[in-house]
């Protein structure tokens, strides 16, 4: 793979609590190419939720390595790294994220408000974000005026709002019905392939990581296998 995106290497993870120590992740390595779909799965308990947080640079590691557009994370400052993923990283949760009391533009624009974006400037890309999402019609509602697959897209456009590199996305589906989670995925695809952003995807649904292109398999803290999905074909939901 020529100059891989994301770089794991030997990427170790433990966590202890007291008498109980869990090895969440134990010699990890993964790369990831730029405009790579990559879907991580395995049953619960089996790190992938681990997995995202480390090499996302939300958690720490213990040993490895980890580099991003071959930048070692482990060389930045907690002030450094948080600015970085704010400029070239977005998230998308399982649970949406969403302040209950902004308008669907307004949480979007919160990210570019707080990276030092004129007000103007980030409400007119909140507002192309959410019309790339299909939600230009909602600009103005709050969550609680949206169903579960509306909020989930706002929470794609605000991911979105500062044209990361890599979206990292979390169960993004999981919340959400059969009918959604296809609508979910067609966003996170057509991102993909059109803007050619780097998707990191952990879900449980075998539905949805067959769309991506890789689907890396989890057990037990470790890699267990990796497979080409439809998405390496160019097929889509």
């Amino acid at each position: 793979m020529a100059d891989p995106i994301i770089q794991a290497n030997d990427v170790v993870k433990t966590y202890r609590s007291r008498d109980v120590v869990v090895n969440a992740l134990r010699g990890i390595d993964l790369h990831v190419a730029k405009g790579e779909m990559v879907a991580v799965m395995g049953p619960s308990g089996s790190g992938k939720t681990t997995l995202l947080n480390c090499i996302s640079g939300l958690d720490g590691i213990d040993s490895g390595e980890i580099l991003i557009n071959s930048q070692p994370l482990s060389g930045m400052s907690d002030n450094a790294l948080s600015e970085y993923r704010a400029r070239f990283m977005g998230f998308v949760f399982q649970s949406f994220n969403l302040l209950p009391v902004l308008s669907a533009r307004e949480n979007v624009e919160l990210p570019l408000v707080l990276a030092g974006v004129s007000a103007g400037k980030a409400r007119a890309t909140a507002l192309e974000k959410l019309d790339q999402v299909g939600l230009a019609d909602r600009a103005n509602h709050t969550p609680a005026e949206l169903s579960g697959g509306q909020a989930q897209r706002v929470a794609i456009a605000r991911a979105l709002a500062n044209d990361p590199a890599i979206v990292w996305a979390d169960e993004p589906t999981g919340n959400l019905d059969s009918e959604n989670s296809t609508e979910i995925m067609n966003v996170l695809l057509r991102m993909n392939k059109e803007l050619g952003q780097t998707f990191v995807i952990v879900t449980h649904g075998l539905e949805v990581g067959e769309l991506a292109d890789r689907i890396v398999f989890m057990r037990d803290g470790q890699i267990e296998s990796e497979r080409a999905g439809a998405g390496a074909n160019g097929v889509t939901a």
